[in-house]
């Protein structure tokens, strides 16, 4: 398959190119830096004449351009992660509509975070779309996303907070515990809809080729957990104690409006994966943190 990757070059685009180059996939990588031959310079604000001939012979688009979430929420960097999904969205698909073969295949990047936050609320893709900062990004880069149809296939690949320990989330979280000072995050009782970055990589190249996918993809484990949950198993993998409680309010301190959103969590399933076949190496999250550790 001749597949176009965009904003790939990071925590997950990384091993999801090393997973398709082994698969025998051929690749093209959209970036602002290109450094080896299968890399193309783009501008995504910009006009799409010096990389749209990459898409001439696309079969599938993967789409992951955006800037980070985990800064500080400043209001500029909140315009910048907005202008940043949506540009560079509407930029990739009106280059896609230029060419004379349309790919078949669109797999856009989102977040479970289009939900909002709904406590213990079972979520699955049928569930709609919350409030806050977080659920109108979300929501705004999947309308960008859904242009390509009809002549594309889109999947929208709603990620949770996907593990390993060379980025991400994982190793700020399990900072504290390892200085033996780890522990829940204010009741406990929040939701982490999670998944091993080894399971992501797998349900995002299964989602290539499984025709039947369309629209809304929660890409996460089926075991959410409670953030006591997490503090408790990451503790027992590390063989740190899990006693000291982190007060909410101290988080949002140091990390101001995205704590508000992050903290109250959402349990999220992965109904459409789960009910097309998809099979987790590491659906619960003790077998995904030993693996990780272990192999670091």
């Amino acid at each position: 398959m001749n597949i176009v990757l965009a904003g790939a070059t990071g925590f997950l685009g990384t091993p999801l190119i090393r997973w398709l180059k082994n698969d025998g996939h051929r690749l093209t990588v959209l970036t602002r830096t290109p450094r080896h031959p299968d890399e193309v310079r783009w501008d995504p604000y910009g006009s799409p004449a010096s990389w749209v001939h990459v898409l001439k012979d696309a079969d599938a688009v993967i789409n992951l351009a955006g800037a980070s979430i985990s800064k500080r929420w400043t209001a500029a960097h909140k315009r910048d992660m907005l202008v940043s999904r949506i540009r560079s969205t509407r930029t990739l698909i009106e280059a896609m509509k230029s060419v004379p073969r349309m790919p078949a295949t669109l797999l856009n990047a989102s977040a479970v975070g289009i939900y909002g936050a709904r406590g213990d609320e079972l979520i699955t893709e049928d569930s709609p779309p919350g409030s806050g900062f977080l659920a109108s990004l979300a929501r705004e880069w999947e309308e960008e996303a859904l242009a390509a149809r009809p002549r594309t296939r889109v999947v929208l690949l709603r990620s949770g907070i996907a593990f390993d320990t060379d980025g991400g989330a994982l190793p700020p979280m399990a900072m504290p515990f390892r200085f033996f000072v780890g522990g829940r995050v204010g009741s406990g009782r929040q939701y982490l809809s999670w998944i091993h970055r080894d399971d992501w990589v797998a349900m995002v190249t299964w989602a290539l080729t499984a025709h039947g996918i369309e629209g809304a993809l929660n890409v996460t484990s089926p075991n959410p957990v409670t953030n006591a949950e997490f503090a408790r198993t990451l503790g027992r993998v590390l063989r740190r104690p899990a006693l000291l409680p982190v007060p909410a309010v101290a988080l949002r301190v140091a990390v101001g409006e995205m704590a508000g959103e992050l903290v109250t969590g959402q349990r999220v399933l992965p109904e459409k994966a789960k009910a097309s076949g998809f099979v987790f190496r590491y659906p619960d999250l003790e077998s995904a943190l030993r693996e990780i550790y272990g192999r670091a």
